[in-house]
């Protein structure tokens, strides 16, 4: 990395150990009983995701970064590491996030990847570490920003930047913020709606350090009443294994009893809810769609309905 360019995961580390324990305080001095608040098998969960995606993300970054060196030494373009040139590479960095963001929950094979994080049924500081083991299917997202001549090392940074931005979102304990920043930003508010699991919220509010993103392209949502958190088929369990793997082996069930390669390809890169023609002329509105959420308020879940189970239910991962 640029020597101009700190680590800022590192030197933030201090501020999220501070910041959680202060929550959690604050949780058993002044507990909100509408609140999620914090559960210790959650909780330990929750960190256990974050501790093992560091080692798996070592892991995808020898290929990810042969690949991102590679264009970077192919394009003729150079952005210099600059005050200013830094500003927009951030910029840049998270538009390209939403696209990201957007993309990892509507199409189930990369949902399979960021379910992980959403897999939680509470909404605390130790949320934000409930990371994917599987991030290698994020980098395709950030090839325009090397192509146009951004080095991957500040890359990296303007990524760090925006995970460690998101932090301090994933916490009910605080409330709406003055109206040009929740106008503009990614707010604790903004995100709670992105992790609640009722119809009208799914979906919603993909933005990692703006939110207005989701203002320019339709998907966001203020939050009207409080969430309920979590998947609407959630997995009950607290073991990282499964938690990490949980909706790769439903997209394994379902393409093994697929009848035909169209339905197999469909059960891998359409969207989380999508059945084949064929079942949901049977069943009713296919899961994932505006009837079906105004009908069951169900289209994301936490396993996608196998074959077998297509003629019982309509809950879907998503």
């Amino acid at each position: 990395m640029p020597s101009n360019l700190p680590d800022v995961v590192l030197w933030s580390i201090p501020a999220f150990i501070l910041l959680t324990v202060l929550e959690l305080a604050l949780h058993r001095l002044h507990p909100d009983e509408d609140a999620a608040g914090y559960e210790a098998k959650d909780a330990v969960t929750s960190v256990t995701m974050g501790v093992g995606s560091l080692g798996f993300d070592l892991l995808w970054k020898v290929p990810i970064v042969a690949i991102y060196t590679a264009v970077y030494e192919l394009t003729p373009l150079r952005v210099p590491v600059l005050w200013w040139t830094v500003l927009l590479m951030l910029l840049a960095q998270d538009f390209l996030y939403y696209w990201s963001h957007r993309g990892h929950h509507v199409i189930r094979i990369l949902w399979a990847c960021h379910v992980v994080h959403h897999s939680s049924r509470k909404f605390n500081l130790t949320t934000a570490l409930r990371q994917p083991w599987t991030s290698w299917s994020v980098w395709p997202f950030y090839v325009p920003l090397v192509a146009c001549g951004v080095h991957p090392a500040a890359l990296a940074f303007c990524s760090s930047v925006n995970l460690v931005y998101q932090f301090w979102v994933h916490t009910e304990r605080v409330g709406r913020l003055p109206g040009p920043f929740e106008y503009v930003l990614n707010t604790p508010s903004h995100h709670r709606v992105h992790h609640a699991s009722q119809g009208d919220y799914l979906d919603r509010n993909f933005g990692g350090i703006l939110i207005i993103w989701d203002r320019l392209f339709g998907t966001f949502t203020p939050e009207t009443q409080r969430p309920v958190f979590g998947l609407t088929k959630n997995i009950d369990t607290h073991n990282p294994l499964r938690v990490a793997t949980h909706e790769y082996a439903a997209i394994a069930r379902d393409v093994r009893a697929a009848h035909s390669w169209g339905e197999r390809a469909g059960r891998i890169f359409r969207g989380p809810g999508w059945q084949p023609a064929t079942a949901t002329a049977s069943r009713g509105p296919r899961a994932g769609t505006a009837e079906a959420a105004s009908a069951a308020t169900e289209p994301r879940g936490g396993e996608a309905p196998t074959a077998s189970m297509t003629l019982r239910t309509e809950e879907r991962a998503g």
